[in-house]
């Protein structure tokens, strides 16, 4: 397996045009969606650059921690008084209301703690490799970043030198 690197084409602000350009060469060139990505300060709507639309799943995590939220619920109310059974007056050992409440809790906790997971790991956090950077990104500059096997990462320069990026920054190893 090759190293990956890093290349920084740097845009000025007003130029999302040339950005869009950058990414159609790349496109063009064999690099894939996963390769390459747009940084920038401002928030721009998602496609402004041509680029892929994200698939989310975040809805999915909710929705499995509210059911194991409530599995465990369930269990822990009708383990505890089924290993206590306390029989009053008649009535059945499995008390529904108050079940109930244990169970909503469960299932709210559940949902709560899989959300904050989800949002973590759909946000790719931590990010160990962060790739070229540079501080003028933050002051409106748009950053076309590529990261890819480092024999293919001088092409990706030619590239972003041809579609007219102002400098074109090497990044760091991973």
């Amino acid at each position: 397996m090759l190293a990956k690197k890093s290349v920084l084409g740097l845009f000025p602000e007003g130029q999302e045009d040339m950005a869009a350009d950058a990414l159609d060469a790349l496109r063009e060139e064999g690099y894939t969606h996963s390769e390459y990505e747009i940084i920038t300060g401002t928030p721009y709507p998602e496609g402004t650059f041509g680029e892929e639309e994200p698939k989310h799943t975040l809805f999915r995590w909710p929705l499995m921690g509210a059911a194991c939220g409530f599995v465990v619920g369930l269990v822990l109310t009708s383990g505890t008084q089924l290993a206590y059974p306390l029989v009053t007056g008649g009535k059945p050992v499995l008390s529904i209301p108050p079940m109930s409440i244990i169970i909503y809790e469960g299932t709210m906790l559940g949902a709560i703690i899989f959300t904050v997971i989800g949002i973590v790991i759909e946000s790719r956090l931590p990010r160990l490799f962060m790739g070229a950077y540079d501080e003028r990104i933050t002051e409106g500059y748009i950053g076309v970043a590529v990261t890819t096997d480092q024999d293919r990462v001088g092409k990706a320069e030619e590239v972003l030198k041809q579609v007219g990026a102002e400098e074109v920054k090497r990044g760091w190893e991973s």
